[in-house]
This record gives C-alpha cells, sequence and structure tokens, in this order.
C-alpha cells in the first residue's frame, strides 16, 4: 500500500520505532504509519524534528522525504544513495548520453504532455481542445519551437478561466497545484533513483541547485493529472489547502492509467517511464514507456473533487 504521508502541523517529532513512523509532540504519540506502506514523506511544518534512524529507514525503502516552502512547493529532498544494482553502469549511461539523444527523449515528453493536456481539455468539452493533438504530433527534436509554452499560454485560460495566472507563490488554485506537483514529484524522484538514474542530470531541466531535475523532466506527463483534481476543486469552492484536500491529491498515486494494454497506478507507471529512460541512455535509442492519456469517463474518475474528510 503506498501511502504519502504528510507532516502539516509544527513543532512534530519523527522517528522510527520496531517498523513504524511514529509521529509524536510534547513526548506523545499522535499517530504511526507502518514503515513498508510509505511511498513519501512531505514535510509542510515548522519546528518538525526527525531522528537519523527514521531517515535511513526510509531511504532504505526508497522513500523520500520532501521538505515545502510556504507556498507548498518543494524546496529540499532526501534521497538514497543506492537504489538499483546497476547504478553505476546506468548513472554512467546516463552522463555520456549524447545531446541528440536527449532532445529527443525530450520530444516524446513534451509532444505526451501536451497531448494529456488536450484530453483533459476534451473531457470537460472545451472549444479549441482538438488544437493541442495538433500540436503534440508538432514536438520537433528539443522541443525548438518551444510547444510547450505556447501549448502552456493556451491551456490555463481554457482550463481555469481566462482571469488564472500560474504563479507558484499565489494562494488559492496555485497552492493546490503546488501541492499536487510536490505529490508527483516525489512520485517521479522515487522512481529515477529506483532505476539507477541519478535525479540532478536531467534531460532538459539543468538549473546547479535543482536536485530534482531529472524528476522535473518526468513530471511533466503527470502535471495535467493534478491540473485537473485542482480545476474541479476550485470549480466546486474549494480553495484551501486543507488535510482532506491534500488526502485527495495523494490518492492520485494510485489512480490507473493505460501503458498500451495494461493499466498501473501512477506510481507504477512513473516507475516504468524511469527505467524506460534508464534503458534509452544504456542502448542510445529514444523510447519511453509513456501513458496513454484517459479517456473522458477516466478523467472524471480521476479528478472527481470527492474529499473525504475522515481521512479512510
Amino acid at each position: 500500500m503506498d501511502r504519502i504521508v504528510d507532516i502539516a502541523t509544527d513543532g512534530q517529532h519523527l522517528s522510527a520505532h520496531r517498523g513504524f513512523l511514529l509521529v509524536q509532540r510534547d513526548g506523545e504519540e499522535i499517530g504511526r504509519v507502518p514503515l513498508d506502506d510509505i511511498h513519501a514523506v512531505i514535510v509542510h511544518a515548522h519546528g518538525v524534528t526527525w531522528s537519523g534512524t527514521l531517515v535511513a529507514r526510509l531511504a532504505e525503502r526508497g522513500a523520500p522525504i520532501v521538505f515545502c516552502g510556504a507556498n507548498h512547493a518543494p524546496v529540499a529532498v532526501t534521497l538514497p544513495l543506492e537504489g538499483h544494482h546497476a547504478q553505476a553502469a546506468r548513472m554512467q549511461a546516463q552522463m555520456n548520453a549524447s545531446r541528440p539523444l536527449a532532445k529527443q527523449l525530450w520530444r516524446r515528453i513534451v509532444s505526451a504532455k501536451i497531448a494529456m493536456q488536450g484530453s483533459l481539455l476534451a473531457a470537460r468539452g472545451v472549444e479549441g481542445a482538438q488544437a493541442f493533438a495538433f500540436m503534440a504530433r508538432r514536438v520537433t527534436s528539443g522541443d525548438k519551437e518551444n510547444l510547450e509554452a505556447q501549448a502552456a499560454r493556451r491551456y490555463w485560460p481554457l482550463l481555469m478561466g481566462r482571469d488564472f495566472r500560474r504563479d507558484r507563490d499565489a494562494a488559492g488554485a496555485n497552492a493546490l497545484l503546488n501541492y499536487g506537483y510536490a505529490v508527483m514529484r516525489a512520485a517521479c524522484a522515487r522512481a529515477v533513483v529506483a532505476a539507477g538514474l541519478h535525479p540532478t542530470l536531467g534531460i532538459q531541466h539543468s538549473n546547479r541547485g535543482n536536485a530534482f531535475a531529472l524528476a522535473d523532466d518526468l513530471i511533466e506527463p503527470f502535471r495535467p493529472l493534478v491540473d485537473g483534481v485542482a480545476e474541479r476543486l476550485v470549480r466546486a469552492g474549494v480553495v484551501t489547502l486543507d488535510p482532506a484536500v491534500k488526502r485527495r491529491f495523494a490518492r492520485l498515486i494510485a489512480f490507473d492509467v493505460r501503458i498500451g494494454d495494461e493499466a498501473s497506478p501512477v506510481s507504477v507507471a512513473a516507475q516504468r517511464l524511469a527505467r524506460s529512460l534508464a534503458r534509452a541512455f544504456e542502448t542510445g535509442r529514444a523510447e519511453l514507456a509513456l501513458f496513454d492519456p484517459p479517456s473522458p469517463v477516466e478523467w472524471a474518475a480521476a479528478t472527481a473533487p470527492d474529499l473525504d474528510p475522515s481521512g479512510t
């Protein structure tokens, strides 16, 4: 069972105890979660402390700890040093990958992202959605025409309304998006390390201070899943990032997507994508295991704004 553990209350202490993540405040236990069930831990609160043993136990299981700023966007992450038996060889292949290969891989990722955006808009019945399939087919090696940005300029007003502006530091819908992306980023970071790749060495994203660069590349096709949930929540009048909303975004990693004839949860789809990327680096062939855009019925199920206040 993959669970996203969100720490949002100030002053808590996190430790490992007999196979559990133990949450305490002022020496009293608040809750516990089996370590084997944890997909990632996301920390938003101030004054949180943790034991070195907990960090080691989570790393042994490949579960990252993601630390977020006040805008709910990630600012730091812990990741294991070893994630795959062939890690050294795969990282070497990753570092030696040719620029033409990286550009072809980026073309496939951008094309998949734009196709997902168009699929979401079409599922919502938005006029103009058909243009996105055309744009996805037009993406060239390295996205020289920057169709990713061109699509984004059309996409956000169509999905969220003409007055919406994507701003990482803004509240409301933007804060919802930040948190949803943090969940997906954690899943992709975990998948990257498990595949024996280095998360700092991106295909397209290359910021010297970004430890998530490769995860930021692989997250792109998954972003519209978050966008769809955020849009539905906002239209339902939900703009505050409370525990029930966080649980709604966390449930996305269990949603099934289709890769060919197989259905896999998003968390597994991220792993399959990362493994296919590792093979691409080793073989020099730009082949990626990208999932198909959901059908309108699947979009409705994936993005329904159903909140569970009980946390069950």
